[in-house]
């Protein structure tokens, strides 16, 4: 990048935009509420730069402060309606998910990539299914969920490769798969066939199965998955029984979109 360049985009970037966007993300880190230093350390600020951001988002009505604690308030939930009302993608999900989860009876989900998560944008439940916890706006680790696989095969090998090295590869089941070279493996498989499976990798007692979802013109947009109790469903009877009806709903996203 030239000088001229840099430097115009340097005037058009807005610092304090950034410390407030990062904090308000610190907190779904510590999945807590957090003090002062605590806030700095997550997002790599000084405490005065932190205060004074922490202390602008109380005054918008964003976060609260209690003692030395800080937490979220309920207005910052306009931030995920935002997005859900102003992407195209989620307004057509909704209705095709909750057809897709009344005929398989199970839990139906549309998540899309972001950095080393999926994230949950749309989504619609049955009540026999496990809740699992997920709702709009939950992320899960890209590398060994069923969607993030489906999403990191959208890019060439030396893109997929770079990310996953980039993770925090833990095993959060005694069958979640971190090795590099194997989770290559499932990437490529999901490109190959066009879907992806995770199989107790997330949690024991959760299988999950995924297929991409692209535009009209083949451009991939999101991940839309199904997911089970392994009690219900083997993993051949996941593939011979639900992803046909994946591919059904593949479809009709392809056409709406």
């Amino acid at each position: 990048m030239d000088t001229e360049t840099h430097e115009g985009v340097d005037k058009e970037y807005v610092m304090g935009l950034e410390k407030g966007l990062l904090l308000i993300e610190a907190f779904g880190v510590s999945n807590s509420p957090l003090t002062l230093s605590e806030a700095a350390e997550i997002t790599g600020h000084s405490k005065a730069s932190t205060r004074r951001a922490l202390l602008t988002l109380v005054k918008l009505g964003y976060a609260r402060a209690s003692g030395r604690q800080f937490s979220l308030e309920p207005r910052t939930l306009r931030l995920v309606h935002a997005y859900v009302n102003s992407t195209p993608l989620t307004k057509v999900a909704q209705p095709i998910l909750e057809i897709t989860s009344e005929r398989t009876r199970e839990s139906a989900s549309l998540a899309v990539l972001d950095s080393q998560f999926v994230v949950f944008v749309a989504r619609s439940t049955q009540r026999r299914s496990l809740s699992f916890g997920l709702g709009i706006g939950a992320r899960l680790p890209a590398y060994c969920s069923a969607t993030g696989r489906v999403l990191l095969s959208g890019f060439a090998d030396e893109e997929v490769e770079f990310r996953l090295q980039r993770m925090s590869r833990q095993a959060l089941t005694s069958k979640t798969k971190t090795e590099l070279a194997v989770l290559m493996q499932e990437v490529h498989a999901a490109r190959q066939c066009g879907y992806a499976v995770s199989d107790e990798e997330l949690e024991l007692g959760l299988r999950s199965i995924a297929v991409p979802v692209r535009n009209g013109k083949g451009e991939l947009l999101g991940a839309m998955s199904l997911a089970v109790a392994t009690s219900r469903m083997s993993r051949d009877d996941l593939v011979n029984k639900l992803l046909p009806e994946l591919e059904v709903a593949r479809r009709t996203f392809s056409m709406q979109l």
